[in-house]
């Protein structure tokens, strides 16, 4: 079996495969403040619900955007399954080339998902995730890793918009009844969600232009769910899009 762990800012998403299958998956808040110990306590935890067993784990796959933790995850490796962790980064194979002037640049979240798309629906695809940062990556018809745009996600446009305005108060960012809201709430509301789901559409619609190609779009991370209704060009939400490209990375580096 193969943990596989995607390390993102605000949240940690795990996932144990049994070969392909996905046999279970969680999603936990990411605290730099952790120690190994700690982490090794909630994957018991969350082992124990899920009905597995740790010592059957075979080998552990990390992709991580916070360089704090990697050395605790590390240590979590070895204490609690006795093996040493594989990290995508440079000089991993990927299956992909990456057309990045400095691919040592790219984070290691972005060349998964590309990989997985990849994998899944071919090329050209460009996938979004949706997470602390919004991010647009882009492959090309040859297959290839072609780059992307990082934007602010919804939560810390949010987030920013509260702390910076003192009367405006802290709402849900959902879908609002109308464009044209009648109250505070809903007017912020319809800045943020019809506003955010504007913005995804222009640049998905630039990143298509530039591409010649009218490529299918798959979504993923915390936010794919809460924007899906308002971009009817997405071709599929894939919620563990990160995960099955570590297990496609893992495949192609396994000893």
């Amino acid at each position: 079996m193969l943990l596989a762990v995607d390390i993102g800012n605000t949240h940690t998403v795990l996932g144990v495969f049994s070969g392909e299958r996905l046999e279970a998956h969680w999603r936990v808040s990411t605290h730099q403040d952790h120690t190994a110990d700690e982490l090794r306590a909630l994957l018991r935890a969350l082992f124990g619900e899920a009905g597995l067993a740790p010592e059957r784990i075979e080998g552990v796959i990390v992709s991580s955007v916070v360089p704090d933790m990697d050395r605790t995850v590390e240590e979590l490796a070895r204490a609690a399954f006795a093996r040493e962790p594989l990290f995508v980064g440079p000089g991993i194979r990927t299956g992909m080339p990456i057309l990045y002037e400095n691919p040592r640049e790219v984070g290691a979240d972005r060349i998964v998902n590309a990989v997985a798309a990849h994998a899944r629906y071919g090329a050209p695809v460009i996938v979004l995730d949706f997470g602390t940062a919004t991010t647009f990556d882009v492959v090309s018809p040859r297959g290839e890793y072609l780059g992307g745009i990082i934007a602010p996600g919804l939560g810390v446009s949010a987030e920013a918009l509260f702390r910076r305005a003192a009367r405006l108060v802290r709402v849900e960012a959902r879908k609002p009844p109308r464009a044209i809201g009648r109250n505070t709430a809903d007017s912020l509301r319809s800045g943020l969600y019809f506003g955010y789901a504007a913005l995804v559409t222009g640049l998905v619609e630039r990143i298509r232009s530039e591409l010649g190609n009218p490529a299918p779009v798959i979504a993923t991370g915390g936010w794919a769910g809460v924007l899906a209704d308002e971009l009817p060009f997405l071709a599929a939400v894939e919620p563990t899009l990160t995960l099955e490209g570590l297990r496609l990375v893992w495949e192609r580096n396994r000893p």
